[in-house]
């Protein structure tokens, strides 16, 4: 038996092979497409031994399937050998039926337990006298095989082409370093591989946020179970000032990324029904705000335990907005708690930077009452702290009178008088709260341009991370800070490896010598410090693969997103980052932390 498993139809009749049993589709009338199901197909055996032609009536509509024979002058009387049709499971093709006149005969209504489409296994071609596999290529003129050799031929030379032109494919498609490749032409795209992800899912924001922070959960820390679930909040930058809001997330059912092998078979139904069952789920709750948020931080006492989850937002109006967003975070551990209407507004509101926007921002992870440091365009520092129930803002501002803008600020993780900030000027400047005069004890020139960010190592306390406008970044050791030595400070690491400034950096809180770094060349690249550049296994790779040689050995990965912004570890789930750009939100992790 010969099963038809699909058919190629055209109107003015093509070639169809099944094995190597040519059928030649010699007219179709009135051919109409209704998922798999075509109305009235005409089809003749080529072979000159014998010629039999079947047409075969399919109708859509009472699900009925009826056959006719071709009247006996269109039969090529070569041979004895018969095509017919098999009308039963148990049914036997006649061998010699005379032609039928008149209407059709009709063969019963038959119904497809799956599915609306045509299946093409309930019809069956049977060759008579075909019991064995020889018996297709062997032909009493040598003119079937012939054929087939022949039209074989001649299309082995088109199908060789598309081999071609699929391996051209795959070359083209190289790996992307931003200090090495081209930039993306306008039909160019970067592909994902989800073969280096353990998890990888993506967040459409109503508008793009330029920062973002996590929000520690009761769910556990070293979590490497599968789905995942965490929390976090972010802000919009939205057309209108308006339409700004802060938003808080319950990302759960977050699964890990599958690579399926193509040579692997689906699940049965029940597994598939259970993965349908474990899509993503989001939830959120959101704020009004009346400005895009520049900056957005959350207090490293925002514990479960306390329900507390103080958040300021660093506004371009120049206001820094406290936020307790614990009763929205509430809401989706309690079904139908609703939050106050007096949750959607600051608890405070520090206006000392008047009208003067900033993007410096973040809170002490030693006071645990709530102390906050802001700085702002004009090169001014306030530092804000909670005392009993009243938020206090000190009158003085810390600055250095230069009026270039504070980028970014960071608490000292182990003094709790100690900062650091960077600015515009190229500097890194070490303060200390206690300082009547409000002048930085120690200023080291770090770049001869912008320097955007800086991180400030949780393990050990004497490595700050920063890294500027040109896309370089470093790591410096602040025991060789002194102000004798500022001017001959260098960093014990330093990369140019990205072409785009530096938007974000953050050491890996679980691993101190991990770190992450945001560019503006759309990727976020991690790093590994405890890496040595004169390890053997290093330079034999290397050696081998040429693209290798221009990668810095620390380089552990490169994770594309249009126009990052901010990049943040999570403290709970060991190696798992979100990260923001104009896309929305990436939640990812990889298979090298």
């Amino acid at each position: 038996m010969r099963y038809l498993p699909f058919l190629l139809l055209s109107r003015d009749g093509i070639t169809c092979f099944q094995k190597n049993f040519p059928i030649i589709i010699s007219r179709c009338d009135a051919m109409r497409c209704d998922g798999l199901l075509i109305h009235r197909i005409k089809l003749s055996l080529s072979s000159r031994s014998s010629a039999t032609i079947l047409e075969l009536s399919i109708d859509n509509n009472n699900r009925t399937m009826s056959k006719r024979s071709a009247p006996i002058e269109e039969i090529v009387e070569n041979d004895s050998r018969v095509v017919s049709s098999k009308l039963e499971p148990s049914g036997v093709p006649a061998t010699a039926a005379p032609p039928l006149v008149g209407d059709d005969v009709e063969m019963g209504e038959f119904e497809d337990q799956f599915s609306d489409e045509f299946e093409s296994d309930g019809e069956i071609i049977q060759m008579d006298g075909e019991e064995d596999e020889e018996d297709q290529d062997v032909d009493v003129d040598g003119q079937v095989g012939g054929q087939d050799e022949a039209y074989l031929q001649k299309n082995e030379l088109p199908a060789q082409g598309l081999v071609e032109n699929d391996q051209s494919t795959e070359q083209q498609q190289q790996l992307y370093l931003p200090h090495l490749s081209k930039p993306l032409g306008p039909d160019e795209v970067l592909e994902a591989d989800p073969t280096v992800y353990e998890m990888l899912h993506n967040v459409n924001m109503p508008w793009p946020c330029l920062t973002l922070d996590i929000i520690p959960d009761r769910l556990g820390s070293e979590r490497r179970n599968y789905p995942q679930s965490l929390l976090m909040t972010t802000a919009t930058q939205a057309s209108r000032k308006k339409e700004n809001e802060l938003i808080c997330l319950k990302l759960s059912q977050l699964s890990k990324t599958l690579v399926k092998e193509e040579n692997e078979e689906d699940d049965d139904e029940d597994e598939e029904d259970e993965d349908e069952d474990q899509d993503p789920i989001i939830e959120d709750e959101k704020i009004a705000l009346k400005d895009t948020t520049n900056r957005l931080r959350v207090s490293p006492f925002a514990s479960p335990e306390s329900g507390e989850k103080l958040t300021a937002a660093m506004c371009e109006n120049g206001e820094v907005n406290i936020f307790d967003l614990g009763p929205q975070f509430k809401a989706f551990e309690t079904p139908g708690y609703q939050p106050p209407k007096a949750a959607k507004r600051p608890v405070h509101t520090i206006r000392n930077h008047g009208s003067v926007e900033g993007y410096a921002l973040d809170w002490s992870p030693l006071h645990k009452s709530g102390s906050l440091l802001t700085g702002d365009c004009s090169g001014r520092v306030y530092l804000t702290q909670r005392h009993t129930s009243s938020w206090v803002t000190d009158k003085t501002a810390f600055s250095a009178n230069n009026n270039k803008s504070i980028e970014d600020i960071q608490f000292s993780r182990t003094e709790a008088t100690v900062f650091a900030t960077s600015g515009c000027d190229g500097y890194i400047r070490i303060w200390d709260t206690r300082s009547k005069k409000h002048k930085p004890a120690i200023s080291v020139q770090a770049s001869k341009t912008d320097v955007n960010v800086i991180s400030w190592n949780e393990k050990i306390g004497y490595l700050l991370a920063s890294g500027d406008d040109s896309g370089t970044w470093g790591v410096w050791d602040l025991r060789q800070f002194s102000p004798s030595t500022a001017a001959s400070t260098s960093p014990v690491a330093q990369y140019n490896f990205h072409k785009g400034a530096i938007t974000s950096i953050a050491f890996n809180p679980l691993d101190d010598s991990i770190i992450a770094v945001a560019s503006e060349d759309n990727t976020v690249t991690l790093w590994d410090l405890s890496v040595e550049a004169d390890d053997e296994e290093i330079k034999q790779q290397a050696a081998e693969t040429q693209e290798l040689q221009e990668i810095p050995p620390q380089l552990l990965f490169v994770h594309w997103q249009k126009e990052v912004k901010d990049v943040k570890w999570h403290k709970q789930i060991p190696g798992c980052l979100v990260s923001t750009g104009t896309d929305g939100l990436n939640i990812w992790k990889t298979i090298s932390v």
